[in-house]
């Protein structure tokens, strides 16, 4: 790439940059060596290129707001709407508002009508047991692993002090015991818990004589776990939660990817209601993903087991945070989530869209093409699903300068070509996007 800048049209110095009042106002809250590195960034942005030498300033005055946090917002052009590396669900703006309401002095542990203290984020409790009314309790914990982890801890723990360690047993179909991700593994999740896996089945089958086999004075609870993110196909069989309710044990059902209830739109999705119903004791699940709030592990079930879990030692290391309980209380009682409109979001909405793109586009002087294309649900959730969506295609040479732009755009390569599905990017964004693409130099383009 040939995008170095003109030596004749000189980068603005640095000591001339931070001696702009806007910049200089910044500095009390990020910090000199921050403001610095804004600056250079946009500096070096210059030098090669991707902005004229005049544009530093701005560029650098609309990095200030990325910076104070450290992660930089992202425009998911991906057409994966739970993108695990995107932090999966988006927050809609009742969430966003509850979040920065709940930044400062808050009632958590508080009951302002008697001045005493009270249960922790008892309204977004309550919220989430008005969302789930099959369960007899609630409770939340930071992830669904941990919600999990806690649950296994707890109810196999036979010690007096209820600690891990004490080697009760967990059955679990084969077939079940998943990767969830970055290399964990629920086996060795489950094991760290200090309690024994006995392993029922094969990979592809287990039927309830197995699981019936298994069970004696050393088990704790049946696990049944739904492998969310892949599918085996053929000479299959699982057994459904109200046989498994048979056996005279506890019945933990992970559903992971967050559904309360049954989706007409992912019909084959496990959904707590439903695990419920059919006779679980206790539903474990993620509140990032198809709930569309924040990163939650949600706990539904049997109150006196809930109640049980909540009081265990581990669960004070497991607490959320106020800012976590206000984001999920506002994702319940609010209005429909991000995740939740991208998700139905029609296809001929969105190549109306994406038509309306390239045209922009191609009045600049730029030509692109309009793709019928696949979106996904993403985020271990609906594996297989696919949503008929639409996609601007652009050179894979656009890629890279516009992942690093601003706002940073991620698209998907497909054969060569780069997509940019509209599918996850809020509509009043679409103008930023045209904006992005003309802002590619030519000679990176060429390139």
């Amino acid at each position: 790439m040939n995008g170095a800048v003109d030596p004749r049209r000189r980068v603005p110095r640095t000591d001339t940059l931070l001696a702009d009042p806007r910049l200089a106002a910044a500095e009390a809250t990020l910090g000199r060596a921050r403001l610095k590195a804004v600056v250079g960034n946009a500096q070096d942005r210059a030098r090669r290129g991707e902005i004229p030498p005049e544009d530093v300033l701005a560029v650098a005055l609309a990095g200030l707001s990325d910076t104070a946090a450290g992660l930089r917002p992202v425009l998911n052009a991906t057409g994966v709407v739970l993108h695990t590396n995107l932090g999966r669900a988006p927050l809609s703006g009742a969430a966003v508002s509850a979040v920065v309401a709940a930044a400062g002095h808050t009632d958590v542990e508080l009951d302002l009508r008697t001045g005493r203290r009270a249960r922790r984020g008892r309204t977004a409790m309550a919220a989430l047991a008005e969302a789930v009314p099959a369960a007899g309790a609630v409770h939340v914990v930071n992830n669904g692993a941990a919600a999990l982890a806690l649950a296994a801890t707890a109810i196999t723990s036979v010690g007096a002090g209820g600690g891990a360690g004490t080697g009760r047993e967990i059955v679990v179909s084969r077939g079940e015991l998943v990767e969830i991700g970055d290399g964990f593994r629920l086996p060795d999740l489950l094991a760290s818990t200090g309690a024994r896996l006995r392993e029922v089945g094969t990979t592809n089958r287990s039927t309830l004589a197995d699981y019936a086999a298994a069970i004696g004075p050393e088990t704790a609870f049946v696990l049944k776990v739904h492998p969310s993110n892949f599918v085996v196909r053929g000479f299959t069989a699982a057994v459904p939660v109200e046989e498994l309710a048979t056996l005279g044990v506890p019945v933990v059902v992970d559903i992971g990817s967050g559904l309360l209830a049954p989706d007409p739109l992912l019909p084959d999705e496990p959904d707590a209601a439903s695990a419920l119903r059919a006779g679980a004791t206790l539903v474990t699940a993620s509140g990032d993903k198809l709930l569309g709030g924040p990163q939650a592990g949600l706990l539904l079930g049997d109150a006196d087991l809930v109640e049980r879990l909540r009081r265990h030692p581990l669960a004070r290391a497991l607490r959320v945070d106020k800012l976590t309980l206000a984001a999920l209380e506002a994702t319940l009682s609010g209005p429909e989530t991000p995740t939740w409109r991208a998700l139905r979001a029609t296809p001929g909405a969105l190549r109306i869209r994406t038509e309306r793109l390239r045209d922009h586009l191609a009045a600049a002087g730029l030509k692109t093409e309009v793709l019928a294309a696949d979106a996904v649900v993403g985020g271990g959730g609906a594996p297989e699903v696919t949503l008929e969506s639409w996609a601007l295609a652009l050179g894979e040479e656009y890629a890279e300068p516009l992942r690093l732009g601003d706002p940073p755009i991620l698209g998907r390569l497909e054969r060569g070509r780069l997509l940019l599905d509209l599918r996850c990017v809020p509509t009043e964004h679409d103008e930023a996007v045209r904006a992005a693409i003309l802002r590619v130099p030519r000679s990176w383009r060429e390139d």
